[in-house]
Order: C-alpha cells, then sequence, then structure tokens
C-alpha cells in the first residue's frame, strides 16, 4: 500500500510539473489565445504523445477556450502500424485527421544511400502540415520539440552553420499565414522520458530518419547529456543564455550599430541599458562567476 501510495504521489508530482512548465511557457509566448483551435502534430514519438496529453490537461483548466485536432501525417514508412494512431485518439474521444502522404518514396528516391534524409523529409512535412492546417482552419500548429531539441540546434548551428541561431518557441512561416508553437520548450527531455514511461504510451519509432546512424544531432545530445553529467548547471546556464541576449556585445553589425557607436554624455539614456556594460568581458571574471554559480537553481523548478 505504502509503494502504491509513492508511486501514485510522484506520477501526480510529474504530471503537475510538466503541466507547469508547458502552461509557463504558453503565456511567456502567447502561444496560445482565446478560440484558437490548436492544431497538435502527433507523430506516435514520446514527445507529441506527451504534448497532446498535458494540453489536455491544460484546456480543462485555463482561464481561455481554445480547440484542439490532432493530426498523424502517415509517410507510408514500411511496417508502420497505421491502426495504432487512430485507436489511441478515438479512446480520448477527440478529433483527429490521418494525413496520408507517401513522402518515404519520394526521399528514398532522391536522397542517395546513406546520405541524411532529415532535411527534405522535414521540408516535405512542413508543406503537408501547413496546408492541412489551412483545411482544418488551426490558428496554431503545435510541434512536440521539446528543450534539448532547442538546444541542440542552438550548437548544431553554432558548430556547422556559423550562427547563432536555435528553434523558436513560437514563429511565423515564411508565407506569413502560420503560427508554430513549441509548448514543451521549457521540457527537458528526461522529463518527458519518464511520464512517457508512467502513461505507457504506444509509442511508434521512425523508421527512416531514427534508423541513420551517426547523426550530428546524435552528437550534439550526447554532449549535452555529458555536460549535465559531468557539471552540474552547465546544461541550464546555456539554456537560459538563449533568454538573455546581448547584442552590444555579439559581433553582428545588422543586430547593432556598431558603425554609429560614439561617446554619448545624456546619462539618463545610458543608464537605459547597462546590462551591456556589466557583461563579463574578462576571462578571470568568467571563472569567478563559474565557481561562484555552479549549481544554479534549475530552469525546471521554476514556478
Amino acid at each position: 500500500m505504502v509503494d502504491t501510495r509513492k508511486q501514485v504521489f510522484e506520477e501526480n508530482k510529474l504530471d503537475k510539473k510538466l503541466s507547469r512548465l508547458v502552461g509557463q511557457a504558453i503565456a511567456d509566448f502567447g502561444m496560445i489565445a482565446n478560440d484558437d483551435k490548436v492544431m497538435v502534430c502527433l507523430s506516435g514519438g514520446k514527445d507529441s504523445y506527451t504534448l497532446l496529453d498535458i494540453l489536455i490537461k491544460l484546456r480543462e483548466r485555463a482561464p481561455i477556450s481554445f480547440e484542439i485536432v490532432v493530426v498523424n501525417l502517415d509517410q507510408k514508412q514500411p511496417n508502420f502500424p497505421a491502426e495504432i494512431l487512430p485507436n489511441y485518439l478515438k479512446q480520448l474521444n477527440i478529433t483527429f485527421h490521418i494525413e496520408e502522404q507517401d513522402t518515404y518514396s519520394i526521399v528514398k528516391r532522391v536522397i542517395p544511400e546513406g546520405k541524411t534524409t532529415c532535411g527534405l523529409c522535414s521540408r516535405l512535412r512542413r508543406g503537408i502540415l501547413y496546408r492541412v492546417a489551412d483545411e482544418l482552419g488551426a490558428t496554431k500548429i503545435a510541434l512536440g520539440h521539446h528543450r534539448g531539441d532547442i538546444l541542440e540546434t542552438l550548437l548544431l548551428n553554432m558548430f556547422f552553420a556559423g550562427k547563432l541561431k536555435g528553434m523558436p518557441p513560437k514563429m511565423r512561416s515564411d508565407d506569413g499565414r502560420h503560427i508554430v508553437i513549441r509548448p514543451l520548450a521549457y521540457v527537458p527531455e528526461k522529463l518527458i522520458e519518464r511520464y512517457a514511461t508512467m502513461m505507457n504510451f504506444p509509442i511508434i519509432p521512425c523508421d527512416l530518419c531514427g534508423s541513420q546512424p551517426n547523426l550530428q544531432r546524435a552528437t550534439m545530445k550526447k554532449l549535452l547529456r555529458d555536460w549535465e553529467k559531468q557539471f552540474p548547471g552547465r546544461v541550464e546556464n546555456i539554456f537560459r543564455a538563449m533568454h538573455h541576449i546581448v547584442p552590444s556585445h555579439l559581433m553582428d553589425p545588422n543586430a547593432f550599430n556598431f558603425q554609429d557607436l560614439e561617446i554619448h554624455q545624456d546619462l539618463s539614456e545610458l543608464g537605459m541599458n547597462l546590462e551591456g556594460d556589466l557583461a563579463i568581458d574578462e576571462g578571470e571574471d568568467i571563472c569567478a562567476l563559474t565557481e561562484q554559480t555552479q549549481f544554479p537553481v534549475s530552469f525546471v523548478e521554476k514556478s
């Protein structure tokens, strides 16, 4: 009896933590508004299952009214169990749509054997999902990317594209017609893994991108997990850094007007933005700060 109570307590605790993080992200970035129709993209993986489950729970107690419609893109991958998602969604008694498009054959035909398929696959998926969103009248498109995905994208862009660019929690499509949201933006993957196991979601593996060895994203994931073990607080601080950008202390002339920067005597104007001048410039200051903040308050515990 004691063990059962403890298990129920831990499950409720995890449920509340996920709901709090998702709710905070939605509020911070204005992801969902009253009368929105949110199209939740369900792939059959742990992330999208968790996203759907938490959004359903938040909808029941949210101060606003919004609709959820679930969309799965059946890409005709080999051995894809087409009956699993419809059966699961029928049990939830929720509106859903299965879109059948053979993108698998296109990707396999176009991409040479051994090359990464993710780029083309994601572009094809994106185009189809935008079209389906129009057809369903969805005002928001919700994807299941979590905190780890956002950090991995930041490192990938830094290491391989030479850009300080991540994965935004909310974005507008290039044509301006769609808003994409990522309500799991604050959620660490380890919490999703625990939740998916606890909820016993019927996970469907990806036989296309999931089967590719040596992907750079997998390398970034391993790097972040190693850092998290060896240097507690480092990953949280990297994520915090994405919330505190100081353009005057970077090197992008398009983000900050270095050309016209000159001595200014108006102290009132200078006082409006002191953060840049207080930014760390010297190596020894960085070392001192590192010693003081080895164990910062985890972003996960934010209330």
